[in-house]
């Protein structure tokens, strides 16, 4: 899924991606780069999704960069929790690239 979604973010070409392999790593590439905008998803080995939203809100740098969750976890109650911690979009899988690319454009403002 995540190859997929790199794959279709590289359509837009205002767009640099990158990819952590767990939330840990995320945080050590936030670390060393600005990004405007994070994709993540809940389930992730170390350090979940929830947890990476929690900590990137907490950080001054991070406070206002969007968050788009993309995740098996359809509850309403996840929703619900990930916005509330911060995240601004929450997707839950199957998802398409055209949903995740709409998504992303929109957060950004970045025409179609």
């Amino acid at each position: 899924m995540r190859k997929m979604i790199v794959f279709a973010l590289a359509r837009i070409r205002e767009l640099s991606v990158e990819e952590a392999d767990d939330g840990v790593d995320a945080l050590r590439r936030i670390a060393q780069e600005k990004f405007d905008i994070i994709i993540t998803d809940i389930n992730m080995p170390i350090l979940d999704g929830l947890k990476l939203v929690k900590r990137l809100r907490a950080d001054e740098v991070y406070r206002d960069v969007p968050i788009v969750i993309i995740t098996t976890e359809g509850a309403a109650e996840d929703r619900q929790r990930a916005l509330a911690l911060g995240a601004n979009a929450y997707i839950a899988k199957p998802i398409q690239a055209p949903q995740v690319l709409a998504i992303v454009r929109e957060t950004l403002g970045l025409e179609a």
